[in-house]
């Protein structure tokens, strides 16, 4: 069975949200971008019936695909077992253990590579996130619109909380466009191949990166209000400041404190902060790390 009779034979998941890449150039192009460097190891997420992994085969000498679907796996099993430059694994992608997986192929570093399900999209780019340490780059196909989001600047409607999780250390670039006539089944959007080169440190200094992304993540929670209004209840919950009326005037005086330290008028939305003026703001609400500090003793 070929690539194009599997795809027909297998009936898409819905819960899986499994829609086929399909154009031969398209997957050319993406498999153009994956460049392992000696001591990196390519992992593809969600092969399907296998039409981007016989690209990458043709140019990696290693590559290791994770796959959720059992019939898939049952076929991509079939047709690759004899084949020592693939390891194919079944499971969720986002429960797998990337670092011990990177120990069992004695690599240092993962390039991740995939046409992404749309319904894993976020959860997936949040473990990226998690793992700045050891993805040195990721090439994905996603939905249009979350392309726009991850590569929006500052003042942009699009411009997000993943926008500037990303930002601190990745540089995200739109590669290719991709019709929803280039699939199958046919999905309700446009999708887009986007390239995220992570670099080896923060392009920002930040002294608790936990600080920080609570601060990012309260003031996109209600990205319509100003900094003064999202920020509130920041350390509500959170062991530091208990929600009663003279410890919120408290928070607020520290929040005002750190505002006028960092130059940042707290009139002004989350949109318009760029990721070092977040930086510099989380820097002075949390001078130091807490997790880093207690591992130091």
């Amino acid at each position: 069975m070929n690539r194009e009779s599997a795809t027909a034979f297998h009936r898409p998941r819905r819960r899986f949200g499994q829609h086929f890449l399909t154009d031969e150039s398209i997957l050319a192009g993406i498999a153009e971008l994956v460049t392992p460097e000696p001591g990196e190891v390519a992992l593809e997420v969600g092969p399907g019936a296998g039409a981007l992994t016989h690209h990458l085969l043709q140019r990696l000498q290693r590559l290791v695909a994770v796959e959720i679907d059992r019939d898939l796996m049952a076929e991509l099993t079939r047709r690759y077992a004899a084949d020592p430059r693939l390891r194919l694994l079944e499971g969720d992608v986002l429960q797998l253990d990337w670092r011990a997986l990177l120990r069992e192929e004695d690599m240092q570093q993962l390039i991740v590579v995939g046409n992404i399900p749309y319904n894993i999209t976020a959860p997936l780019l949040f473990r990226l996130i998690a793992h700045f340490d050891i993805v040195v780059k990721a090439v994905l196909t996603v939905q249009r619109e979350v392309a726009r989001r991850l590569t929006a600047k500052p003042g942009s409607r699009d411009y997000g909380l993943l926008s500037v999780l990303l930002g601190t250390r990745a540089d995200v670039r739109l590669r290719m466009d991709v019709d929803r006539s280039r699939f199958r089944p046919v999905p309700r959007v446009d999708s887009a191949v986007i390239e995220i080169d992570i670099a080896p440190a923060p392009v920002v200094s930040i002294h608790d990166s936990r600080g920080f992304e609570r601060l990012v993540r309260a003031a996109f929670s209600k990205r319509r209000k100003m900094l003064r209004n999202s920020l509130k209840g920041l350390f509500a919950g959170k062991g530091e400041v208990p929600q009663e009326t003279a410890q919120e005037t408290a928070a607020d005086e520290r929040m005002q404190v750190a505002a006028e330290r960092s130059g940042i008028d707290l009139s002004r939305r989350a949109e318009t902060l760029s990721i070092q003026e977040f930086a510099t703001l989380s820097n002075n609400l949390f001078p130091s790390d807490p997790a880093a500090a207690e591992s130091a003793k």
